[in-house]
């Protein structure tokens, strides 16, 4: 398969055809699409998200594209996590560079991940491996995945279904902004109270 075939495969128009051909499936179609991104970085999620918002409508859209996009963060931090010792994901580790990443992620734990989550063209199948073999927990990861991911979403969605408004009425813009805030702020505080639970239970144990 060329690079033209695939450059055709992956536009907008052609991904909202292939939406509507199997329309019959509901959503299922526009969950799938996105949750192959966090396994194959290729796929252009800017692509998929803005499909599903102009096929399903803003606010389904968003929905269809962020539960796809969370599942497969979740299902490859999961997988990484489970298998992170097998040779493959051993020698990754060990490389100078994913080793820095790692260690980088592990010391700051939410910020970093949810930071990165927000921008659309982070390789986010990179960031959910490098995350399953960092020592973050669970609870730090799905708390990242599900804001950050929410944050980007709805950023590509809002932009694409009426860019022609959020250039006329720059106070949107703002409330963008405001919202990644407060999502970043609310998640620091779980954050802080994940810590102090597992504090408390290591103490007690």
């Amino acid at each position: 398969m060329d690079i033209e075939v695939l450059k055709h495969w992956f536009t907008l128009k052609h991904v909202l055809e292939l939406l509507e051909h199997y329309r019959s499936f509901g959503m299922l179609p526009g969950v799938i699409v996105t949750l192959l991104e966090s396994f194959f970085p290729i796929l252009p999620m800017f692509v998929f998200v803005m499909a599903n918002a102009a096929a399903f409508g803003l606010w389904q859209g968003i929905m269809i594209s962020w539960i796809g996009a969370c599942l497969g963060s979740i299902c490859v931090f999961l997988l990484a996590r489970k298998i992170g010792q097998k040779r493959f994901f051993h020698f990754l580790s060990r490389h100078q560079k994913v080793k820095k990443l790692v260690d980088w992620v592990e010391r700051h734990g939410f910020g970093p991940l949810f930071l990165l989550f927000c921008f659309p063209f982070t390789p986010s199948a990179i960031i959910n491996v490098v995350a399953g073999l960092a020592r973050v927990s669970r609870q730090q990861f799905i708390l990242a995945v599900l804001l950050g991911k929410m944050v980007m979403i709805f950023m590509i969605s809002f932009i694409g279904y009426d860019l022609a408004a959020l250039a006329k009425q720059p106070l949107r813009t703002v409330a963008v902004i405001i919202a990644i805030f407060l999502l970043w702020y609310a998640g620091k505080k779980v954050e802080a109270r994940f810590s102090l639970t597992e504090k408390t239970d290591k103490k007690d144990s």
